[in-house]
């Protein structure tokens, strides 16, 4: 008796799948890093203080400064002068407006230097209200108690 023999090739498993997982993975963690990278910025040194405490639930609609010692105010990942600044938040205010975007519901989170000059956020934040922004949120670090 002869048997018919044929080379059949090994199965193999469709890597497609795995592969579109993987990616959907990798792509969920770089923007879940992006976020909470934006509220982080290890050159600016925020002062301690004794009343700072985390924020109880996060702002649906958040801009965040980085003030440097320096006077240069970083915004939208790019850095500015005062009166640059003042040109950039005025046309952020305009785009708000044209997306239907409540001002009520935009915080403004400053995270100064603790040697940053006092008058400099108060104009940052004196301008931020001419465009109808009301929310500010300072950050600072937790004063550790024993």
């Amino acid at each position: 008796m002869k048997f018919n023999s044929t080379k059949s090739k090994p199965l193999e498993p469709d890597m497609t799948p795995m592969i579109d997982v993987v990616f959907l993975l990798i792509s969920f963690f770089s923007i879940l890093v992006n976020f909470s990278q934006a509220d982080q910025n290890q050159r600016i040194n925020l002062p301690v203080s004794e009343i700072a405490k985390p924020p109880d639930t996060p702002p649906t609609e958040p801009i965040t400064l980085n003030v440097y010692p320096n006077g240069i105010i970083e915004f939208q990942g790019k850095e500015y002068d005062l009166s640059s600044f003042k040109k950039a938040i005025d046309r952020y205010g305009y785009l708000i407006k044209q997306l239907n975007i409540k001002t009520s519901d935009v915080t403004v989170i400053i995270r100064a230097d603790g040697d940053s000059p006092s008058g400099l956020i108060q104009d940052i934040i004196e301008h931020c209200q001419s465009q109808k922004l009301e929310i500010f949120k300072l950050r600072a670090k937790q004063n550790d108690l024993p």
